[in-house]
């Protein structure tokens, strides 16, 4: 394996990555001391700056994304697009000109008004429903776009373009290609980190994976209750682990002899050693009992609802993770009543969309609030996103309504991070039925996150398959609209 000049881009790589000038495995491959002794010399400067991180494209304007999934598909038309007209035609059959291929709809179906009222919100004015009073209250923060377009009316499909561009996944989640395109900025934590609550998304754990990057962009999972990571508390004596370690340092050493891609060492190897400095890091990063009285009430910590004591929970990690320097993370709902897509309510809309936001939106609030008030919030995106919308119509108007799959006009927000405070970008119908005026993909809001990063996203590429991939794949563009 022929060494890369300092300062040349190494196969696999991006511009303006700087390639190492003496790469990790051939470090381990001609080190005496081994594995064992690097791991241990890691921990001894647990508190160095961290290093080789990537240099970004561009200046950027934020550091770090927490992304809030909201998964299932929160109804546009109950949130942040307002639709009077569904009221007025509320149960009269939305015909045949209102019929879309890409989401669930038959001319006999009726027209289904919102069962909660909205107001404008703030000195923006941005228009909010009552089922968000506490995200009401941080309206002035928000760049809402309401004009999202989908592409599969499925939660699989959808969930995967929302989180790897791509509707069949196989691909990096948005999440590993942050970390490949500019590390962490803590030598002791994971650049991506994943807030789960024991539930596994439609379209699975390559959500969160790292496809053909290196294993060590790939989202570490940090649960809501009980232990926060698996085996972070080390099993033995410090010498039985170094023994361990030396084990790991033999067989990675004879595996590399015969690997055609050294990338798959250099990945495994690396976590080793984030796992092993993690022992010391993340205990102290999950332990949120010494947090101020007022900080936990200010999430919700302190609601009789165990789902939303869960959520909160991980809002307040994130917080935290965000104060660590780690670059991405993602928190999931919590699942309830055996439901792996919490805002899927094709039946009971009122009842169960009321207790999604029970559980969520409070901490969502209190995390852009509690990151402004420490001065945070201008180098912190926060995303608030699920895959889909809810449609506009159903079968029959009743007590037990709900609302069905819908790809063609949907809404989410940012806030922080220099996007436009207090802004709605786009616009649906009056029925909230599709998208009138300037539609967006998620590979548009990909694209613009990115640049906020401080990345190209035509330029953050990775070899493989005979080509150059990206996030985006050949779409997407900046929406500069959205920028402050």
């Amino acid at each position: 394996m022929k060494t890369p000049l300092a300062g040349s881009l190494a196969p696999g790589s991006c511009p303006g990555r700087m390639a190492t000038p003496f790469t990790r495995r051939a470090f381990l491959q001609h080190s005496s001391a081994g594995f064992g002794w690097l791991a241990a010399q890691a921990m001894a400067r647990a508190d160095a700056p961290a290093h080789n991180i990537p240099r970004p494209h561009h200046a950027p304007k934020a550091k770090n994304i927490i992304f809030c999934f909201m998964d299932g598909g929160p109804s546009h038309v109950d949130t942040f697009d307002p639709k009077p007209m569904l009221k007025l035609k509320e149960g009269k059959p939305i015909g045949e000109s209102a019929v879309s291929k890409r989401s669930q709809s038959t001319a006999n179906r009726v027209w289904f008004g919102s069962p909660w009222p909205f107001h404008q919100r703030g000195k923006s004015g941005l228009w909010v429903s009552d089922l968000f009073p506490n995200i009401a209250k941080v309206a002035d923060e928000l760049c809402v776009v309401r004009s999202m377009v989908g592409e599969l009316p499925l939660h699989g499909q959808q969930n995967l373009l929302l989180h790897t561009g791509r509707i069949l996944g196989q691909g990096p989640s948005f999440g590993a290609w942050v970390s490949y395109g500019l590390g962490s900025e803590n030598h002791n934590l994971p650049s991506y980190v994943l807030l789960n609550n024991d539930w596994v998304p439609n379209g699975g754990m390559e959500n969160f994976g790292n496809s053909y990057l290196s294993a060590s962009h790939q989202a570490a999972l940090m649960r809501a209750s009980g232990t926060p990571v698996d085996n972070i508390t080390p099993a033995g004596s410090p010498a039985s682990q170094k023994r361990k370690l030396d084990l790991l340092r033999l067989q990675d050493a004879s595996f590399a002899k015969a690997a055609s891609d050294g990338r798959v060492i250099e990945g495994a190897i690396a976590n080793y050693e984030t796992a092993f400095r993690m022992q010391t890091a993340v205990p102290e990063i999950a332990d949120i009992r010494h947090e101020p009285k007022h900080i936990r009430a200010l999430y919700g910590l302190d609601s009789p609802d165990k789902h939303q004591q869960l959520y909160a929970t991980q809002a307040l990690r994130a917080r935290r993770l965000v104060e660590a320097g780690v670059r991405f993370i993602e928190i999931t709902c919590p699942s309830f009543d055996g439901n792996n897509s919490p805002w899927d309510q094709h039946s009971q809309l009122k009842q169960n969309h009321e207790k999604n936001a029970r559980i969520t939106e409070q901490s969502v609030a209190a995390l852009i609030f509690d990151l402004k008030q420490r001065g945070l919030l201008d180098e912190t995106i926060v995303l608030w996103a699920g895959e889909m919308g809810r449609t506009p119509h159903n079968p029959g108007v009743s007590a037990s309504a709900g609302r069905d799959h819908h790809v063609d006009g949907y809404s989410l927000f940012m806030a922080g991070g220099g996007f436009k405070p207090g802004m709605a970008f786009g616009e649906t119908d009056e029925f909230g039925n599709s998208v009138i005026r300037d539609p967006l993909s998620i590979h548009d809001i990909h694209a613009t996150l990115l640049n906020q990063l401080g990345i190209d996203h035509t330029r953050l590429t990775f070899r493989h398959g005979s080509r150059d991939q990206r996030l985006t794949d050949v779409h997407g563009r900046v929406v500069r609209e959205l920028l402050a």
